[in-house]
């Protein structure tokens, strides 16, 4: 097992981490409502406060955050973890937010796609055109669990369209390194789908019956639950394991090369992100139990459009 540091501990379920070239992570702690920065030390301080739930986050073109804010969610305590749950009374809606890290200004940059409104916006990931992808996983309100989309935006604002329909509990998203393939995992079916990009925005979909005209990559195995991904140096998705509590890895043909268990037995290790010297280690959310790891990576990361590492 590789040697896990703890780098920071007492967030308040830290999702989204963005390795900066300082050497410190932005990440958002969705209970508490704020983009927040980790510094080498373990210190922590608030960037912007974005309300809501903050829950994916990526760099864009002009240097500031843009934040996939699902609205919030309800919480409970489960042997000692944070735990999310359905849409709370005090739901703002989805959206997607912009946040200055130097003023710490937030912005609504869209709140809905026409006459749809942005539900649980949860993840998210530019491209080499300045335009990011974003999951829509949705809300469960009651009784009744929204679908989720994939939607493609302009971070301006003056472009949102929905790029593929319907999914269940659409999660992490990514793209391959020649930025030919959009890679989704949903959560609760343990499932990574695939479509080929066409051109920014546009993907070519499968005439099977795949979720969203998608193509399957992978299937996990017995009761595991899928949350963000990103993307290694070799094409490999590395896709947060809900309930195992690591990092699945798999390959771009669909072979599943390795799991890697966070310490800690947190059911909600959720997500991971590259940095450091190479872009060889990573950084790991747990997030029930408020931790963020730093780990020497068994292969280098791919460098995010529109940030300098």
């Amino acid at each position: 097992m590789p040697e896990f540091r703890e780098m920071a501990s007492g967030l308040q379920f830290p999702e989204g981490p963005i390795a900066m070239p300082d050497g410190s992570v932005v990440l958002v702690e969705i209970k508490r409502g704020t983009l927040s920065r980790v510094t080498p030390d373990g210190s922590i301080t608030v960037v912007g406060d974005t309300g809501g739930g903050p829950n994916g986050a990526g760099m864009g073109p002009d240097g500031k955050i843009y934040v996939c804010n699902n609205g919030g969610f309800e919480w409970a305590n489960v042997n000692g973890m944070d735990a999310p749950g359905a849409q709370p009374e005090n739901y703002i809606g989805g959206r997607i937010q912009r946040v200055d890290l130097d003023t710490g200004q937030v912005e609504d940059v869209y709140t809905a796609w026409g006459d749809v409104p942005l539900r649980g916006p949860n993840d998210i990931v530019f491209d080499a055109h300045g335009g990011f992808y974003f999951t829509d996983l949705g809300k469960t309100h009651g009784r009744v669990v929204d679908r989720g989309s994939i939607y493609y935006a302009l971070p301006d604002g003056s472009s949102i369209e929905e790029v593929a329909y319907p999914l269940d509990h659409p999660n992490g998203i990514g793209l391959s390194p020649d930025g030919n393939r959009l890679y989704v995992a949903e959560t609760i079916t343990g499932r990574i789908w695939y479509w080929d990009i066409e051109s920014p925005g546009k993907v070519a979909s499968n005439p099977g019956f795949g979720s969203g005209g998608g193509t399957l990559l992978a299937t996990l195995t017995n009761f595991q639950l899928l949350d963000s991904l990103a993307v290694d140096g070799e094409g490999n998705v590395c896709v947060a394991t809900l309930i195992s509590g690591g990092i699945t890895v798999v390959s771009p043909d669909g072979e599943i090369l390795e799991f890697v268990e966070v310490p800690g037995n947190d059911t909600f290790v959720t997500n991971i992100a590259f940095g450091g010297e190479g872009l060889r280690t990573a950084y790991i959310t747990s997030s029930g139990y408020g931790k963020l790891y730093e780990v020497e990576w068994s292969r280098p990361g791919l460098a995010l459009h529109h940030l300098n590492v």
